[in-house]
């Protein structure tokens, strides 16, 4: 069964839709990210009678009121957005909002008596604007006030070799573009919203899919009733300036009146925010502030909410529309509330996730949120516990691999078993059933067998000594923690001195995670390409001696500490290279999973 009819309407007809909101565009509240390149491109083709693609349209459902009777729901341009925008600041002189939230004009350039390889239309320059030849701007002639005869008059005048009838002509080729037929697809209006969901997520934008989370976002933005082109404009500024915080300054500038709004004031800490621990998304943003408000997992829900929908009488209902924006709204000023956001960015750093190289899953950072909302909210725990049960669930999220595969369907699964147990009972039989002696001594180790240095089990490893503040190897003064991201990961084994054995020449071989150690740059220097045979004994031949260990004073206690802190065997100083395989990786991955069980227990 066919879900849409294909229609033509003129430029003229789709703009008039726009001008007297017959029909809304959501994206009309974010910038404009066409290159004005591409507004002239869309003019040119437009001009010459090449298709420029399909719009797609539509309808949001009738809302039951409170009265019992229905309102009419609002045609929404889903697919299209940036196009008819170009035609809006081109052609009607609109002000769009460029990426820096700057209101500006693009405007397009007219040559009428354009030649050759000559181009009729170009972005406009200073090369136009001082040429007698050049339009510098075709939106005049769409301007109600625009006299035909004045304009061609002046121009003639200018260019007395032109004709003032060939010259007329070129201006109505011109008018013509609102006359221009653009495709439209517009959705039936019988069709649930699942149904919209997925024809809106199957459209590509560049090549991606787009996601359940941009179908949320231009339902929100497409909404003046209840704020939600106001909420639409927080999270992109949000999102913004957690990236760059002086892009705050410029909001400063360019939209004060967002500024001195709730939302405004709300974010205003976040422009002395430096960390870089948790950017969130927009995605980000929508999901933990829906997750925790709503007590659902699939953004799905959150659009069907948004438009109305009653679950259990499967029809739509003003009170629902309204009820579902007002708790996305407090969900999201839940989600940029100064203490809430520092106090749990603070718990990920107390688990030793002090840098976002560590962080490798924003699924799991993003339901770690929600287990720190959810437990400011209730009330569960005492105050001074909260972080502690965060820090607990996102290692445990990030060993297990929790969010990797599926991630809304254990979302969901898990905020409903959170609503029904609370997050420690929980917690505690995940830790059973997920955690158990044979994960820790099998399974785990079985996770350090991978040559991918971003892996969970890698970051974890890391994480417990930032923990533990333990020293890099073969250190008595720089912690793991001062040489994370700033000195060099020494391969135990050097990979050259792998490499010239000729059978370990494999890099997923000597790229092993459990070869793996940070050490400062000066001694991995030093040490370069020497057989751990030769440079381990030299450091416990110096200890023994009461010499420096590579410039760091140390005992032969104090050696061996270090050694077992940064989980190496000691009998490392007798083996060759025909040992790294059967005796270094298995031990050291053992060394490496015990030290993150007792990390964990820690917590």
């Amino acid at each position: 069964m066919q879900k849409y009819d294909i229609n033509k309407y003129s430029v003229s007809t789709v703009l008039n839709w726009i001008k007297t909101k017959d029909i809304a565009i959501p994206e009309i509240q974010r910038p404009f990210v066409w290159e004005a390149k591409k507004v002239r491109d869309l003019i040119d083709s437009l001009y010459n009678g090449f298709p420029v693609g399909y719009l797609i349209i539509t309808q949001s459902h009738d809302l039951k009121l409170k009265d019992g009777t229905l309102s009419k729901g609002q045609r929404i341009l889903i697919d299209g957005q940036q196009r008819v925008t170009a035609l809006m600041t081109s052609l009607l002189g609109v002000k769009v909002l460029d990426d820096e939230y700057k209101e500006r004009v693009i405007k397009i350039a007219y040559n009428p008596f354009a030649e050759g390889e000559e181009s009729a239309f170009e972005v406009q320059d200073q090369s136009h604007v001082k040429s007698k030849k050049w339009i510098e701007d075709i939106s005049v002639f769409f301007k109600p006030d625009f006299k035909m005869l004045k304009f061609v008059d002046k121009y003639c005048e200018e260019n007395p070799e032109i004709s003032r009838d060939d010259f007329a002509d070129k201006i109505d080729s011109v008018k013509d573009l609102l006359t221009k037929e653009l495709g439209v697809i517009e959705l039936h209006s019988d069709l649930d919203i699942e149904t919209v969901t997925d024809i809106f997520i199957r459209i590509n934008s560049k090549g991606s899919v787009l996601s359940q989370a941009d179908y949320a976002m231009s339902k929100i933005a497409a909404d003046e009733k209840y704020g939600g082109n106001q909420l639409r404009k927080a999270i992109d500024y949000f999102c913004h300036i957690a990236v760059d915080p002086s892009f705050y300054y410029k909001l400063e500038e360019n939209d004060k009146e967002f500024i001195n709004s709730d939302f405004g004031k709300e974010m205003a800490w976040l422009k002395n925010d430096f960390t870089s621990i948790y950017d969130p998304s927009y995605e980000d943003m929508l999901r933990v502030s829906f997750i925790h408000m709503f007590s659902r997992g699939r953004l799905r829900d959150l659009v069907s909410l948004l438009s109305g929908r009653d679950f259990e009488a499967r029809d739509y209902k003003e009170a629902i529309a309204q009820d579902s924006f007002e708790k996305l709204t407090i969900g999201i000023k839940n989600f940029m509330h100064q203490y809430y956001f520092e106090q749990f960015v603070l718990a990920i750093k107390n688990a030793g996730f002090i840098s976002n190289k560590l962080i490798n899953s924003q699924n799991a950072l993003d339901f770690a949120y929600v287990v720190f909302l959810k437990l400011i909210q209730s009330g569960e725990v005492d105050k001074t516990e909260i972080k502690r049960y965060v820090s607990k669930w996102f290692v445990m999220s990030i060993l297990t691999g929790r969010y990797s595969g599926s991630p809304e369907t254990r979302m969901d699964q898990d905020i409903r078993n959170i609503n029904e147990k609370g997050v420690v009972k929980y917690l505690a039989e995940i830790e059973v059933a997920e955690l158990s002696d044979a994960f820790w001594e099998y399974g785990l180790v079985q996770r350090l067998e991978t040559p991918n240095s971003s892996a969970p089990s890698l970051s974890t490893y890391f994480a417990s000594q930032i923990v533990n503040n333990e020293k890099g190897l073969f250190s008595s003064t720089s912690s793991v923690r001062d040489l994370f991201g700033s000195s060099d990961i020494h391969h135990i084994f050097p990979k050259n001195y792998l490499q010239k054995t000729g059978t370990l020449n494999v890099r997923s071989i000597y790229n092993q995670v459990a070869n793996y150690a940070y050490l400062d740059t000066p001694i991995n220097i030093y040490i370069g390409n020497k057989a751990p045979n030769v440079y381990f004994k030299e450091a416990f031949e110096t200890a023994e001696a009461n010499k420096t260990v590579f410039g760091n004073p140390m005992t032969l206690e104090e050696l061996k500490e270090n050694l077992i802190s940064n989980c190496i065997p000691l009998e490392i100083k007798d083996w060759y290279y025909n040992q790294y395989l059967d005796h270094f990786l298995p031990q050291r991955r053992k060394l490496m999973a015990n030290k993150i069980k007792k990390y964990y227990a820690s917590l």
